[in-house]
């Protein structure tokens, strides 16, 4: 059963697995306003009003992590998202052959991490800070603090999310699809 977090109290550090041995800035309303100003490059929080984003923030740590310093490991357990608050984050997937590949590299106002904190399920890629990278963490615990004392935040969160899990579905099969219709499939 997730520990309930109230918005009031400290949210503590996350001490277990990689977000552990990042350096841990403090709690998350502390950021913000720094975090509201990332509403018009984050696609996340198009739909969010400076108090929602503050009324989250209370329920996020801050950490930051030096430039080679691994955020998000591909096949480990994961039960947080974070938004990417200043900094870049190249993204990785191993290949059938176990080699580690660039997908991508993301900055400010991305998040990472969604599906994991959703479903529990092993992370999909590695997530490597490409600079020093300063980001907000939500974890499942807190998402659950938020749907239970927020429900009308909680309810947008969930909305937003599943939106956005949609989204990236739908743009994965058309990819899929145009592949399949490729000669010689």
């Amino acid at each position: 059963m997730p520990m309930e977090q109230s918005a009031d109290e400290p949210v503590e550090p996350v001490s277990s697995g990689l977000l552990g041995h990042m350096e841990d800035l403090g709690a998350g309303k502390v950021y913000a306003e720094h975090i509201s100003d990332l509403v018009g490059r984050s696609a996340f929080f198009a739909e969010f009003e400076r108090a929602d984003i503050a009324q989250l923030a209370a329920y996020m740590r801050v950490y930051q992590a030096q430039p080679g310093q691994a955020i998000i490991r591909e096949g480990d357990d994961g039960d947080f998202m974070l938004l990417i608050m200043s900094g870049a984050v190249d993204i990785y997937k191993n290949n059938a052959q176990g080699e580690r590949q660039l997908m991508t590299s993301v900055g400010p106002g991305v998040t990472l991490g969604e599906m994991s904190m959703i479903d529990g399920e092993p992370r999909f890629a590695t997530c490597i800070a490409a600079d020093t990278t300063m980001f907000a963490v939500l974890t499942r615990d807190a998402m659950a603090s938020i749907i239970l004392e927020n429900p009308s935040l909680g309810a947008k969160l969930l909305i937003k999310l599943v939106t956005m899990l949609s989204h990236r579905l739908r743009q994965t099969s058309a990819r899929l699809l145009q592949y399949m219709e490729r000669p010689g499939f």
